[in-house]
């Protein structure tokens, strides 16, 4: 790593901040253009090659200094397909770097290629525009190896775990699989795990190597080890919108996972043209370690916060990427997310591209003077069209996220009710000074279980059942379940559990988020961590989708019934004032009403809804308000409307631990 740092202040901002869209290598038939952001460097020579990874330079070409920092390359040469480099001299070190502002690269991201992006595109991607939207926001979340490395899934094995996998239909022959599996559940979005160039893994390796990929090295190119040909900078590209064309063509948007907050090591590309300003660093000189990976990026400063809100919408627009999940936001600036939205909203439309991401960071982190951190008690100060994972609903429902013991209210935890009923709203109702206090629901991401942590069946076994993790990092002394079938027995109560959990949620108001394979009880074993683990322990096993079928068909049911309830899909500032009448019956007995009234526009049927939940051991009965309801779901059917339940004598039965909705006309 060089030794010759930056030393970072406005001024310097002020000197080169450079803010035209033009870094990077533009490649086209009448020519290519090489240029980069180096300010204070006495000279950059460019090196072209014929391959990604292994033959000598052909050709060393010195760049020319150019206004604010910027060094720039013209050829009249097209150069599709060409690989290159750099060499930086700052004050006598030499530092050799690819190129932070590349769009392609070769195997493993080492050397940056130039690239023709018209040559890219598959057939009709020109004409590939995203699905309409729904009237709520379904989110599954998976990763792109997890979703078809299964023999089961019937995808083509040269395809498994790569994103021509998406491209596949009729997958499944007893039971469908896959994106057909998609279609049929009823998902709106498709969240996929980091899919940019990320490191630790070698893309000429085994296919059995697996990472989350929360690794970011070159943040405008595709990770090649999903494409067929990694060796091939243009397969990774072309084969990556393949995937969200084939999406698209299902009625199905796509979210990015995106990693801005780090690096994966300090000596990233960037810093090796700038040392010093990429990085954050504490007064002493110490990287910031708010993201627990040493490497936390300098939000704040001008040419990082380009770097960034032009990367996302590159994607936008070149990918075409309806979405982005912005890992540790708590890192990134308030000021910052709010002008990716507005840029975004300017380009597509106010609201077109969902935006959400974690409101913590790992760590204390120094921000730039001026600036505010996006963490969880600054939501006020982020525009309503930034959401947040809602970890207050999660743990409220299923107890706490890194110790398996402790219980949330469908699992034993005790004095949880009025909490429960916080999560109702999207915490709208919490008071005006409270710590967290959203603009509206549109701000809250409710879930249960995302790829961090355990599932949410494993965490029931072990909380319900009191086995104990593997792999967790959150706990010391942990021993290792000797009998994994306790996994994958479709325990009763676990299973009444977990029905509840997704009753909750899916009653709550706010977007909804699903880790892939929730839905059928998916498994990793007890393993809490699962961001290196072998392929096969991560990956979804498709016939376990028969197995759970009626764990898999209420939340099927969910879905579409959600889907017709304005009472709680609606995202409006004023959407609390629609929940009335809480209630806490008892110890673990809750309920609440809701005005489910639609504009003429929308056909809905019953006007006022009337949610209860029970997480008891034995059944309850609870009074009904006045009028005439119908059960809309229950313990074992969600879309009940087909063919629902007339109950007339003013009291309920619920079922032991179950949640049960009825609706009025």
């Amino acid at each position: 790593m060089t030794k010759s740092f930056v030393a970072y202040n406005k001024d310097f901002d002020n000197q080169f901040r450079y803010d035209k869209k033009d870094l990077g290598a533009i490649c086209s038939k009448e020519g290519t253009i090489f240029k980069v952001w180096c300010p204070l460097a006495d000279r950059v020579e460019l090196h072209l090659y014929k391959d990604g990874d292994k033959s000598d330079a052909y050709a060393v070409c010195d760049m020319i200094p150019e206004e604010k920092g910027t060094w720039k390359f013209e050829s009249a040469e097209y150069l599709h397909g060409v690989y290159y480099d750099y060499t930086v001299t700052r004050a006598g070190e030499v530092t050799k770097t690819a190129d932070p502002y590349a769009v392609a690269c070769g195997i493993n991201g080492v050397r940056s290629m130039a690239v023709d992006l018209t040559l890219t595109d598959p057939e009709g991607f020109a004409e590939d525009k995203a699905p309409a939207q729904q009237t709520e926001n379904i989110i599954y979340e998976l990763h792109i190896k997890d979703f078809s490395y299964d023999p089961e899934s019937g995808v083509p094995e040269n395809y498994r775990g790569k994103y021509m996998a998406f491209t596949q239909n009729q997958t499944g022959t007893e039971y469908p699989t896959c994106v057909d599996y998609l279609k049929k559940l009823g998902v709106t979005h498709v969240h996929l795990l980091p899919m940019y160039d990320f490191g630790w893994l070698d893309e000429a390796g085994s296919d059995e190597q697996f990472n989350w990929g929360y690794d970011p090295v070159n943040y405008n190119v595709p990770e090649g080890s999903f494409s067929t040909d990694p060796y091939d900078g243009c397969v990774r590209i072309r084969e990556c919108k393949e995937m969200v064309q084939a999406l698209h063509k299902a009625g199905i948007r796509v979210i990015m996972d995106v990693v801005y907050n780090h690096t994966y090591e300090p000596d990233s590309f960037l810093e090796r043209m700038v040392p010093g300003y990429y990085n954050r660093r504490w007064d002493d000189g110490k990287l910031a370690n708010g993201s627990a990976c040493g490497s936390d990026i300098a939000c704040g400063r001008a040419m990082v916060d380009n770097y960034i809100a032009d990367s996302v919408m590159y994607w936008a627009k070149e990918y075409h990427i309806d979405g982005f999940r912005f890992d540790l936001m708590g890192l990134l600036t308030v000021e910052l997310m709010n002008r990716i939205r507005t840029e975004l909203d300017a380009e597509f439309g106010k609201g077109e591209k969902l935006l959400y991401g974690e409101p913590w960071r790992a760590c204390e982190s120094p921000m730039e003077e001026g600036t505010n951190a996006a963490l969880k008690c600054n939501v006020q100060l982020l525009d309503e069209g930034i959401a947040m994972f809602s970890d207050d609903t999660r743990d409220v429902v299923k107890g706490h996220v890194f110790f398996e013991e402790i219980p949330g209210f469908v699992n034993g935890g005790k004095n949880l009710e009025e909490k429960l009923l916080g999560a109702v709203t999207g915490w709208r109702d919490n008071a005006d000074d409270a710590e967290f206090k959203p603009l509206s629901c549109a701000q809250i991401i409710n879930y249960v279980s995302a790829h961090d942590n355990f599932t949410l069946w494993d965490k029931l076994v072990l909380s319900i059942l009191g086995g104990h993790g593997v792999n967790n990092e959150y706990r010391e002394n942990t021993e290792p379940v000797t009998d994994m079938s306790v996994y994958t027995t479709k325990h009763a109560d676990i299973l009444e559990a977990n029905k509840l959990a997704a009753f909750i949620y899916f009653t709550c108001q706010g977007h909804l988020f699903m880790q892939a394979g929730e839905e059928y009880g998916r498994t990793k074993f007890g393993d809490g961590n699962s961001y290196r683990s072998d392929p096969k322990l991560n990956m979804m096993r498709w016939h376990q989708t028969v197995e759970f079928a009626d764990l898999l068909s209420y939340y099927e049911g969910l879905i579409s019934l959600r889907k017709k309830l304005p009472g709680l899909y609606d995202k409006s500032a004023d959407a609390n004032r629609r929940i009335t009448d809480k209630k806490v019956w008892a110890e673990g007995v809750v309920s609440y009403c809701a005005d489910n009234t639609a504009d003429a526009a929308t056909d809905n049927v019953y006007s006022k809804l009337f949610v209860v939940y029970n997480s008891n051991k034995e059944a309850v009965s609870v009074e009904l308000p006045k009028g005439d309801w119908v059960v809309l779901a229950d313990k074992n059917e969600t879309d009940c409307c087909k063919n629902p339940v007339l109950t007339a004598d003013g009291k309920l039965t619920v079922s032991e631990c179950c949640g049960m909705m009825l609706g009025m006309k």
